[in-house]
């Protein structure tokens, strides 16, 4: 789990939105997707492990894994959320 001052400073590094903690619906829902093959990275890389945490950006477009407690803040690490969860963020 992330510190709560580490994660109020966090910014996507692509479009400097806020990120926050990903609710545990939509790490299942990006899970499911992961074990159907369905979850590409940006860069276009198909993700097959599953993640523990995500930071989703403001807009709930985009989400970075967190590996080992460490945010993986590189845009080709971004996971695009369109089409993965059933309904948006709150």
């Amino acid at each position: 789990m992330l510190d709560a001052q580490l994660s109020a400073i966090l910014a996507c590094p692509d479009t400097r939105q806020p990120l926050r903690a990903a609710a545990p619906e939509l790490i299942a829902a990006v899970n499911a997707a992961i074990a159907a093959g369905r979850v590409n990275n940006r860069a276009g890389q198909t993700i097959r492990e599953p993640v523990e945490e995500l930071l989703v950006r403001q807009d709930g477009a985009v989400a970075y894994p967190v590996r080992e407690g460490i945010p993986v803040l590189l845009i080709d690490e971004g996971i695009p959320l369109e089409g993965l969860a059933t309904k948006p963020e709150p």
